[in-house]
């Protein structure tokens, strides 16, 4: 997979509380990362996106289609 599939929404905020940057793929249930900075947080959600993948198609696991700009209130 490359860069270019991913595909997926990304929230990407501060924690206070762990002191760094949290990327939270809420389409991919548990496939998270975090990073000193916001570009460290979303280029290690994005090799854990890959990761989730290859674990989901090898376990025979079905992968969400990605649905684009998901709404949250």
């Amino acid at each position: 997979m490359m860069d270019s599939d991913i595909r997926y929404e990304i929230i990407l905020y501060w924690s206070q509380r762990d002191q760094a940057f949290i990327a939270e793929v809420p389409e991919l249930p548990g496939c998270a990362a975090d990073g000193a900075t916001y570009r460290e947080a979303l280029a290690n959600v994005e090799l854990v996106i890959q990761e989730w993948i290859e674990t989901a198609r090898e376990l025979g696991r079905s992968v969400p289609e990605p649905r684009g700009r998901l709404l949250y209130a």
